[in-house]
């Protein structure tokens, strides 16, 4: 029997960065992940933008995360020898009047992150806009992918990883402890994204599942490394490639790409650029996303030996460090959980007799 501390299910963000805070620790781990090329996490577009909506408000927690991601991202890159993050900007091009008034709004509440736009810089040379444009900075691109790889071949190499779909029927709980087939261990985390909303232990968490669709697009012409928005986004992926998009559905009869959003990306396409393009790829994923917008960490109230790091929705690249720090910090005894992400706060819907 294989002995070890923590059990991650799922090797996505969410339980990247929880293996990654456990090795820091000492703390002995496991992960098991079947790498689902239609995980959420390996077709985000790494941004983290500090700021969201219509409405342009800075988003929850920002001024902490933006710090804390940057430090964090920039240590790991530093173990894996490998950039993982870079600082950018949003130059949000303003799609109707209502999307520029909102932010001369919020430019005059003088919000740290707002920068007024100057035609100057020419970008009528490379896309189409009449209303102008404002600028959003710092923002933050994180490698999502490079990140997910070269973790997992870390922890290969170690022989942390089991490469397998996680099998409900396997695990057996005692009070002090689990098992999980040829593992045995203190704990187990669920950081599974969408296959977490039909797990036994927290299918009753207000999850609020959508997908989303974008393309991945080849354009040799535009300036490198910054992401450009109107209405929709081209965030740099690798070179010379874009990522674009994204979509959010909230009704979806299934998870795989759709004619009518590449059709749509594509008229949106031919309206905002002025350059040559070329479709390389159309992916689609589930975000694990909560109806609150507020992650699930903690442990089960009732199977205190259970745990999740799930439901950052589209702020993962944020969030996942942050709080997967915060569960590792539980773990050892020597943290608490942010009460507006602690899974203690839906107690009585988990302890609820069936």
């Amino acid at each position: 029997m294989e002995e070890t501390e923590v059990l991650v299910v799922g090797q996505g963000l969410a339980g990247t960065w929880l293996s990654w805070w456990l090795e820091q620790e000492g703390i002995s781990y496991r992960v098991i992940d079947n790498a689902d090329p239609s995980g959420a996490s390996r077709h985000a577009a790494g941004l983290i933008n500090p700021v969201t909506g219509r409405r342009l408000v800075t988003t929850w927690m920002i001024d902490e995360l933006m710090p804390f991601s940057w430090k964090a991202y920039q240590s790991m890159g530093s173990f894996l020898q490998s950039e993982l993050i870079t600082g950018t900007s949003v130059i949000d091009f303003f799609p109707t009047v209502q999307m520029l008034q909102a932010f001369q709004k919020r430019y005059a509440e003088d919000s740290p992150y707002l920068h007024s736009g100057n035609d100057t810089a020419g970008y009528d040379h490379w896309f189409r806009y009449d209303l102008g444009w404002g600028a959003i900075s710092p923002c933050y691109l994180v490698q999502t992918e490079k990140l997910l790889t070269l973790w997992r071949n870390h922890i290969r190499v170690k022989g942390y990883l089991k490469e397998e779909s996680f099998d409900t029927g396997g695990l057996v709980q005692h009070k002090a402890d689990l098992e999980y087939h040829d593992i045995h261990a203190r704990y187990i985390v669920f950081s599974d994204g969408k296959a977490s909303a039909a797990n036994t232990f927290f299918e009753r968490l207000p999850f609020a599942l959508n997908k989303g669709e974008g393309l991945l697009v080849e354009i040799k012409d535009i300036p490198p490394g910054t992401v450009f928005k109107k209405g929709m986004s081209l965030v740099p992926w690798k070179e010379n490639i874009f990522w674009v998009g994204s979509s959010y559905q909230w009704e979806f009869s299934n998870d795989q790409v759709s004619e009518t959003f590449r059709l749509f990306t594509e008229n949106w396409l031919k309206s905002f650029l002025r350059v040559p393009y070329r479709i390389t790829d159309h992916f689609a994923a589930v975000r694990p996303a909560t109806l609150e917008r507020r992650p699930f960490v903690g442990f089960h109230p009732k199977f205190p030996r259970v745990g999740i790091l799930n439901g950052m929705g589209s702020k993962g690249c944020s969030l996942a460090p942050y709080f997967a720090r915060e569960l590792a910090q539980r773990i050892i005894g020597s943290g608490t959980i942010d009460p507006l992400a602690d899974i203690n706060r839906f107690e009585r819907i988990l302890m609820k007799k069936d």
